[in-house]
């Protein structure tokens, strides 16, 4: 009996997975669309402008799930600003949201990169500020070393040495 009733909370687990979190809070960085899908050919659902607030839901690719006025749609990443406020971002905050690859369709299937990184200024650098919890993000990715081996070797992988190389013009 213990055995099926672990069985099926797994498959409970695995068929209904619990969000677990709330909706986080968003602004609108500037003017743009909130369209059915996270395509850029969906239908358009609701206008959004510079400073608006929105609830966000959850993230697909580079798309995020958002509601405001009781609808709700899809809007590229680099478009909402993360937090509360309609204040200038934080340059952790800026350099998120532009390390986010907003990607969408071009028409039907056509899948089209729409950023690339960008530097930060000196301004940007002196404005950054620690966010904790980016940071209990980021530990969720590391593994160890004997993980890491567990799976070269899993994939079947072998050690090569690559011998380091000299530039000519001296540096």
């Amino acid at each position: 009996m213990r055995k099926w009733f672990a069985f099926l909370t797994i498959v409970m687990i695995g068929v209904f997975p619990a969000e677990g979190k709330a909706s986080d809070p968003g602004v609108a960085a500037r003017a743009c669309q909130l369209m059915s899908e996270p395509f850029k050919d969906a239908r358009e659902v609701l206008s959004l402008k510079e400073g608006d607030t929105v609830e966000i839901l959850r993230r697909k690719g580079g798309w995020l799930e958002v509601s405001r006025k009781d609808k709700t749609g899809w809007v590229r990443m680099l478009y909402i600003r993360r937090g509360g406020s309609a204040e200038k971002a934080s340059a952790a905050t800026e350099a998120s949201g532009v390390l986010g690859l907003a990607t969408g369709r071009a028409g039907t299937g056509n899948v089209v990169a729409a950023t690339g990184v960008r530097g930060l200024d000196e301004e940007e650098l002196k404005e950054a500020e620690f966010n904790e919890h980016e940071l209990q993000t980021l530990k969720t990715y590391r593994t160890s070393k004997k993980q890491a081996q567990g799976f070269a070797n899993q994939a079947g992988l072998q050690v090569q040495k690559v011998p380091f190389i000299q530039t000519t013009d001296g540096n």
